[in-house]
Order: structure tokens, then sequence, then C-alpha cells
């Protein structure tokens, strides 16, 4: 073995050891994964680390989603700067507690691609756990990227999660791509915490009455098919998405809405299975 190679197995010995370290200080590690792009993850995301935090969990949220980096966008601290010191790198906070760590940050506008292959953007995931100094955390949301590929694999495999919380929508398309990576996470044996059917239903602003315009049933359908928990259906909102440009999760912005009533009670559930059982 040549010197540079034994000093780049060195190196990353001394990440994996460092990601052990930095993970050991945060009690639940929790994946929100999605078989494709669209259907809301990082508002689910984002809404579970809010619905936490509101709880009194010292939360944080991992974007690790590199192509979207929309989680600073929807927390409303966009633009804001990273913290650096010998601890490592301080993620930005927001009014509500939530520690936030994106590749978002260091964009110069959120128009800039990412145009990095493989291999660089895996890198780059493992270098933010083991570089974030998050503290003690009680619960780290982490965004995952969309499908199976490269950089959702790598978070899968880098962090010792307590679960994951997979997201999709009614449609029979968006189940095919769930249920790999449904099949996936269970081929790493890492335990599926439940399914969450987004966009399952629009909910008049007049009426307050749902309209099932992409039909009902199919997340737990097939949370049944798979034997997984099924969470719950979180429906198409216009409080939803405002709060998301405003900058504020909507369970914060409007906590007596359906929506955000029908989050906390994922939360709980979430809480019960992970939580209470440590």
């Amino acid at each position: 073995m040549s010197s540079e190679e034994e000093e780049r197995k060195k190196a990353v010995m001394e990440q994996e050891v460092e990601i052990i370290k930095r993970m050991s200080k945060i009690k639940h590690k929790i994946a929100v994964m999605s078989g494709k792009g669209g259907v809301g993850k990082s508002t689910v995301s984002v809404n579970l680390a809010a619905a936490f935090a509101k709880k009194g969990y010292k939360t944080g949220i991992m974007d690790a989603d590199v192509h979207g980096p929309n989680v600073p966008k929807m927390l409303g601290v966009e633009g804001k700067n990273l913290g650096y010191s010998e601890e490592g790198i301080t993620p930005v906070e927001t009014e509500e507690g939530i520690k936030v760590m994106s590749v978002g940050f260091f964009l110069s506008s959120q128009d800039t691609p990412v145009i990095w292959r493989g291999p660089a953007k895996t890198g780059a995931i493992k270098q933010f756990f083991a570089e974030v100094n998050w503290g003690d955390l009680d619960v780290l949301i982490i965004d995952n990227p969309p499908g199976t590929g490269d950089e959702p694999l790598t978070v899968l495999q880098t962090v010792p999660l307590d679960g994951v919380v997979l997201v999709t929508t009614p449609q029979s398309v968006v189940q095919e791509d769930v249920t790999k990576g449904v099949n996936l996470v269970k081929n790493l044996n890492i335990p599926i915490i439940g399914v969450i059917e987004n966009m399952s239903g629009f909910i008049c602003p007049h009426c307050e009455n749902e309209i099932l315009i992409f039909g009902k049933g199919t997340g737990a359908k097939l949370a049944e098919e798979m034997d997984i928990p099924f969470l719950g259906r979180l429906p198409l909102d216009v409080e939803t998405a405002s709060a998301s440009d405003i900058g504020t999760p909507v369970v914060i912005k409007e906590p007596e809405s359906e929506i955000s009533v029908r989050i906390s009670k994922i939360v709980d559930k979430i809480e019960s299975k992970i939580i209470s059982k440590s």
C-alpha cells in the first residue's frame, strides 16, 4: 500500500470516528425520505422538526438534499451565516431554537446549481455529519435526498438511525417508487417508523370539506402490503404553502389548522415509537 493510500485510509477512519462521536451526542436520529421528488418531503421534514421543538425537544434538522436545499428558506434562515470554531461548524438556529444545517448555506443564491459528481456529493454529506457541532440534541431530523441513489444511501449507511419515515402521495406511480425505498431500508436492517401520505386531499378554505382529488387510502394500503406502520394522511393546504414561502412552518404559523393537528398527531406516534421506549 502506497503512503498516499495509507493517508487516505487514515483520513476515512478518522472521519468515521468523528461521525460516531458527533452522532452519539444526539439521542434520536430520524431520516425522512421519499421514492421520488415532488411529494412534499422537505415540507414534512421541516414541520416534524418544528412540532418536536414545540413539544420541548432540543431539535435539529440536517438538509441532506444536495440538489434541492430548501430547508433554510422554509425555516426563515436563508442567507444566514454558519459559525466556525475549534469544535466544528455551528449550525444556524431559528427563532424557535431549531438548529439547521444545509448545503444551501454555502451557495451564493438559491438559484445556484450544485454541479457536483456523485463522489463529491456523498463526500460533502459525510463531511457535514463529521464536522457539524450539533451539541446535545434530543432529535435530529434528516431531510434525505429523494430516491434510492448514492446520496440517500450514504445517509442511511453513515448515521445510526432510530428509523426512517417515508413520505408518499396517493398516485400509483409514486407508490411504486416508495416501495423501492421501503425495500432499500429493509435490506439495510434499519427500522421503518412509518409512512405518511402527503397531499392526500384538498381542504376547501371556505367550507373546510376535504376533497380527495388523488384518491383515498393508497398510503394506508401500501403500508399494509409492506407490513409497516401507517402514520397518517396530510392534505393539500393553502396555509402550508404560504407558511413555507414566508419561512415559518405551518405548525407554528397556524397551530390550530387541520394539517397542523394531523402533523402533531403523527409526531405523537413517532414519539411513542422511538422516544417513549428509549
